[in-house]
């Protein structure tokens, strides 16, 4: 049985959102239209890719950190309560 991750469902589903322009010098701009303030630049666009990614999983530990709303993802909802669980459950 596969073993799933949400976290990164979630990353691998907005990413498929990403919108990339290439600018006049030449270089990358790529941002996320459903993650406001998502964007990263890069000389290619692998190293916008890779930036982009960075800056979305920064932004995604960030806004549940601070409770800001995330946007829901193919059914992927982060925005719920926390529930903690006694460390005797691990």
């Amino acid at each position: 049985m596969a073993v799933r991750f949400i976290l990164t469902d979630y990353v691998s589903q907005l990413l498929a959102y990403t919108v990339y322009d290439k600018l006049d010098d030449g270089t990358y701009a790529g941002r996320i239209p459903q993650c406001r303030g998502v964007v990263a630049f890069g000389a290619t666009l692998r190293e916008c890719e890779d930036k982009l990614h960075s800056t979305l999983g920064d932004w995604i530990l960030i806004g549940l950190k601070l409770g800001h709303p995330l946007p829901v993802i193919a059914k992927i909802n982060l925005n719920k309560d926390l529930a903690y669980e006694p460390v005797e459950a691990l």
